[in-house]
């Protein structure tokens, strides 16, 4: 069936309504083109400017953001706190010490030096009026013996010879041996010392010795005054070496029993001889240090003298420093320094008794250092 005129289309109609359509796709597929390539070229833009972030930042496995702490670089430097601490404690130990009275630091090997000392002088002492005695008894004996027909009295058992001379010797050759030292500490072996001596700077109207060190050596009272007693003792035995001498002519001389005693009483008392050079042979008076007890000696005689009396004060100590640097990503790295104190003490009397103890603790606040720069200030740097 035909159309009507009117609704009849043309091939050219249908070919320019093609064409037009053609061209509308095309240009809608052009419009997505351009917004897919905007679209990339703004990822791609994000994408630089975030890569371009994360280049400034560290990876994700590293942990500097939350600061690490490391204590064995500058170990050493929080010992400056716990020296300020010790001077502090030593301020306030004087302040607690009985007021008006002098005291001494207790030491082992000084209270073992002292009564080393004393029997040494004791052995002397004894040994030289022994040695008096017995010439004594011995020039009796040898009057009495000269005379033809002189009865032997009871002093032969007056001259037998003591035990305790004979070991006089050995014992005082070992007096001055000890085992005795101080235990180390964290701060050092030298931390008792440090606390001695800031107890001195602090008080030392009131310390009457410091212990061990320097014990007065170089003041010759004590030495001369052995050193008499020990020449003393030499002319008595050389006394007694001239008495035994007589005794053993007239032994010599006598028959039978009478000879058998007098050589008998010349035995004893050449025993006693013998003890006494050991002893005087023991104290090495001609030589100096721990190898001559007679040295030895007169440096713990005048330190006993000079402390004599004194309160005795014991006391132990325990410092530790502590050091914290801290690395920071946005602050660098800084250090704070901290110290920790512990004493404790006691004061006896002389005899032992207890006058007073405590304990004290102690920290110190921690002092930031920049190591940049000076911001601890100088007074922690050159502080006392």
């Amino acid at each position: 069936m035909a159309l009507p005129a009117a609704a009849q289309v043309t091939k050219d109609e249908l070919d320019a309504a093609k064409h037009a359509l053609e061209l509308r796709i095309a240009q809608v597929a052009g419009d997505a083109l351009v917004a897919q390539r905007e679209a990339e070229a703004r990822q791609a833009r994000l994408e630089a400017e975030r890569a371009a972030l994360l280049a400034q930042l560290p990876a994700a496995n590293v942990r500097a953001l939350a600061g690490s702490v490391e204590t064995r670089q500058f170990g050493a430097a929080g010992l400056v706190r716990a020296f300020d601490l010790a001077q502090q404690l030593a301020q306030e130990l004087c302040t607690a010490l009985p007021a008006g009275e002098r005291v001494v630091l207790y030491d082992p090997l000084a209270s073992q030096g002292v009564l080393a000392a004393r029997t040494v002088h004791d052995t002397l002492v004894r040994m030289g009026d022994d040695m008096a005695r017995r010439n004594k008894e011995l020039q009796a004996y040898v009057d009495a013996h000269t005379p033809p027909g002189a009865v032997l009295g009871t002093l032969s058992t007056a001259l037998t010879v003591v035990p305790a001379l004979l070991r006089a010797g050995a014992d005082t050759a070992s007096l001055f041996k000890t085992d005795t030292g101080a235990a180390g500490l964290a701060y050092g072996d030298g931390a008792r010392d440090l606390f001695a001596s800031a107890l001195a700077a602090s008080c030392p109207q009131q310390l009457a010795g410091l212990g061990s060190g320097y014990l007065g050596e170089l003041d010759t009272v004590q030495h001369e005054r052995l050193l008499g007693r020990l020449r003393a003792l030499a002319v008595h035995r050389a006394d007694y070496a001239n008495r035994i001498a007589q005794l053993q002519k007239l032994a010599d001389a006598a028959k039978g029993e009478e000879k058998k005693e007098l050589g008998t009483v010349a035995a004893a008392a050449g025993a006693a001889l013998k003890a006494v050079d050991a002893f005087i042979d023991s104290l090495k008076a001609g030589e100096t240090g721990e190898r001559s007890p007679l040295y030895n000696a007169a440096r713990y005689l005048g330190y006993a003298n000079r402390t004599a009396g004194a309160a005795v004060l014991d006391f132990d100590l325990r410092l530790e420093g502590m050091s914290i640097v801290r690395d920071s990503l946005f602050t660098g790295q800084t250090l704070r320094l901290s110290g920790v104190a512990l004493l404790w003490y006691r004061v006896h009397a002389p005899d032992g008794s207890l006058r007073m103890a405590n304990t004290l603790r102690r920290i110190g606040k921690p002092v930031e250092v920049d190591l940049k720069g000076d911001a601890a200030g100088g007074a922690f740097w050159n502080g006392p």
